[in-house]
């Protein structure tokens, strides 16, 4: 198990929900925000080292703020279809990686993958 916090917001509260059943289990912690206030303030306060949000309901100028606000924080965004522009733009907007919703499998990989990449370049 990680010792790394998870954030999550996610237009789907299903997915919300079996994303954070699946996180639990490798995370110290899982906190699922429901406005991207609620992630900012989620992510400060439990020092979260990774963000995993739906970029089609918080948009790539958003994915910029939370980069540029939280340097340290790995961000995985998530979206409905697969779409190479979508993707491009999140990962220039400072996204660590882009996955599709329903892959959940994928999606945890993600996290896991950058959750130690963000703690080896925060030591």
């Amino acid at each position: 198990m990680q010792s790394a916090n998870v954030v999550l917001f996610q237009s789907d509260p299903a997915i919300a929900q079996l994303l954070a059943v699946n996180l639990r289990g490798q995370f110290h912690s899982v906190h699922v925000a429901r406005s991207l206030g609620e992630l900012r303030a989620a992510i400060a306060k439990h020092r979260a080292r990774v963000a995993i949000l739906d970029v089609e309901l918080s948009g790539l100028a958003d994915v910029n703020q939370l980069h540029q606000e939280f340097p340290g924080v790995a961000i995985v965004c998530t979206h409905r279809l697969a779409d190479e522009e979508m993707w491009t733009a999140a990962l220039s907007a400072g996204a660590d990686d882009i996955c599709p919703s329903s892959d959940t499998p994928g999606i945890l990989r993600s996290a896991l993958r950058n959750a130690s990449m963000s703690h080896s370049a925060a030591a």
